[in-house]
C-alpha cells in the first residue's frame, strides 16, 4: 500500500509544479505582450508627428514714397517730385520639424522620456507691389530708386512681424501636438518625465 502511495504523490507533485510552471508562463507571456503592444502603440503614435508644425500669419501695408529733385540739378530752376505708392503683403511663418524631436520610450521603467524638442524656425516673405505711380517727364523713377523703395518696403515689413509672438503661438501649437501623446502616455500608465525643461507636466 505504501509502495503505490509515493509514485501517486510523485505524480500529483509533478502535476502540480506543471500547472504552476504554466500559469506562470502564461502570466508572463501575457505581461511580456502587453508591455510590447504598449511600446508599439506609443511609438507608432510618435512616428505619425514626424512632420512640420507650422504657424501662419498674413500682414498687409501701404507705403508712400515721395522724392523731391531740382530740375537738371540746379538749384536755381524749379524742384520737382515723384511719388510711389507700393503695397506690401507679407507671410510670417514659424515651424517645427518633428522629425528632430527626440522621445524616449522605456518600456522596462514604463516612462516617455522627452529628451530635445526642435527648435522654431520663422521665416518673413514680404512682397511688394507697386499700386500707383506718379512722376514727370524732368524726373522719372529709375531701377535705382525702385530697388531703393523695394527695400524699404520689406524692411517695414520685417519691422512689423513681432517675431516673439509668433514664436510663442507656435510654441503652443507645438504642445497641442505632443498632448496627443501625453494622453496616450498616461492612458497606458507611462511616467512622463522632461529633461528639456519647457513643458509643464503640472498641467498635464
Amino acid at each position: 500500500m505504501k509502495a503505490i502511495q509515493k509514485p501517486v504523490f510523485f505524480i500529483a507533485g509533478a502535476v502540480a509544479m506543471f500547472l504552476l510552471f504554466s500559469l506562470w508562463n502564461s502570466i508572463t507571456k501575457k505581461t511580456e505582450a502587453k508591455v510590447q503592444n504598449d511600446y508599439y502603440i506609443i511609438t507608432n503614435q510618435i512616428k505619425k508627428m514626424n512632420k512640420l508644425v507650422v504657424m501662419e500669419q498674413d500682414f498687409s501695408s501701404m507705403q508712400k514714397t515721395k522724392i523731391t529733385s531740382q530740375m537738371l540739378g540746379s538749384s536755381l530752376l524749379p524742384s520737382t517730385e515723384k511719388n510711389l505708392i507700393t503695397f506690401t503683403k507679407t507671410n510670417a511663418q514659424v515651424t517645427y520639424d518633428l522629425s528632430k524631436m527626440q522621445i524616449k520610450v522605456d518600456s522596462a521603467n514604463k516612462k516617455l522620456v522627452i529628451k530635445e524638442l526642435p527648435n522654431a524656425e520663422i521665416r518673413i516673405i514680404p512682397s511688394v507691389e507697386i499700386q500707383s505711380m506718379d512722376d514727370s517727364f524732368f524726373n522719372r523713377f529709375n531701377d535705382k530708386d525702385f530697388q531703393k523703395i523695394t527695400k524699404s518696403a520689406k524692411d517695414n515689413a520685417y519691422k512689423t512681424v513681432n517675431q516673439n509672438q509668433l514664436r510663442a503661438e507656435g510654441r503652443k501649437q507645438l504642445l497641442e501636438n505632443l498632448d496627443q501623446i501625453f494622453v496616450l502616455a498616461k492612458a497606458l500608465n507611462y511616467k512622463i518625465e522632461d529633461q528639456t525643461g519647457q513643458i509643464d507636466l503640472s498641467k498635464l
